[in-house]
């Protein structure tokens, strides 16, 4: 089995490690029937429509 032939550094492990940190929000889209934003491919959290119908009774 292979073995390492220098130790890992704590920066290079860390720099690794911060490369998959997300630092960009999510992507939005606007919703056709209220034209608030929203996630994308999810039901309204505002008006409760996907897709062109209501999709679950928003209060």
């Amino acid at each position: 089995m292979a073995v390492p032939k220098k130790k890992t550094s704590k920066a290079k492990g860390r720099s690794r490690q911060a490369a998959n940190w997300r630092l960009d929000l999510p992507p939005r889209s606007v919703c056709p029937h209220c034209h608030q934003a929203k996630l994308p491919h999810v039901v309204c959290p505002n008006c409760g429509w996907y897709k062109g119908r209501q999709a679950v009774e928003v209060d």
